[in-house]
């Protein structure tokens, strides 16, 4: 993308609550044989390290998130599910393990590449006709992010700030513009849900539907007497 620069890595060794709204307007752009695509990141949702219940490192370091534990500006990557990708930038000083989850963009270069990798390109010849996506709900939510731009487990601790990355993170060369950010709880966590660290670009028709998440119930065990 011209005129569009790469964040410093300064920019995320600070906690991800500061780096998260600063993140919005920004772009991130994924390169690939097949093509680039490019995404203009409107939601996103801070974790704050082993502090923060809802975060995947607040009961240590595990061969899952030790790219969270590492230098600032890699992208954390995990699979949830048993079927999504979801892409984070790790912030602050090596050890901290905080991080901003990718939640929400719009595809702003490579869009015909972003809907074939989300199933609605054109079909190969003789193949049944696949139903078509919206645009703005090509990269509309986390996991539509990731396939949209081809994240994987693959490209966990990529460098998004080094210049031959495939995967990077990136602002206009100037000042973005002015935008009204918006603040809420997050989404699909089941503790610490309440805190407002995340933040969407407000009235974006690209951000997510937000839907709490649902408390599991405990089911009840049959009680029996002595000698039952």
């Amino acid at each position: 993308m011209t005129d569009w620069v790469p964040l410093p890595r300064s920019f995320f060794c600070r906690p991800s609550v500061e780096v998260a709204p600063e993140l919005l307007g920004c772009v991130l752009w994924r390169g690939s044989p097949d093509g680039d695509v490019a995404v203009r990141l409107v939601e996103v949702e801070a974790y704050d390290a082993e502090h923060d219940p809802a975060s995947h490192a607040y009961r240590g370091r595990t061969a899952r998130n030790a790219v969270m534990y590492g230098e600032p500006g890699h992208v954390y990557v995990y699979f949830t599910y048993g079927m999504h990708f979801c892409a984070n930038l790790v912030c602050e000083p090596p050890g901290q393990a905080s991080a901003v989850l990718l939640r929400a963009g719009e595809v702003v270069e490579g869009a015909d590449l972003a809907a074939s990798r989300r199933g609605s390109g054109r079909p190969a010849a003789g193949a049944p006709a696949q139903r078509a996506h919206p645009p703005r709900d090509l990269a509309r939510g986390p996991a539509r992010l990731c396939q949209a731009l081809d994240i994987d487990r693959g490209l966990d601790g990529a460098d998004a700030c080094a210049e031959q990355s495939p995967l990077r993170i990136l602002r206009p060369a100037g000042r973005l513009p002015g935008q009204v950010i918006s603040t809420g709880p997050r989404v699909g966590v089941s503790q610490a849900a309440d805190r407002p660290w995340r933040y969407w670009l407000a009235g974006d028709r690209h951000v997510s539907l937000y839907k709490a998440a649902q408390q599991r119930r405990r089911q009840a065990r049959p009680v029996t007497g002595a000698g039952h």
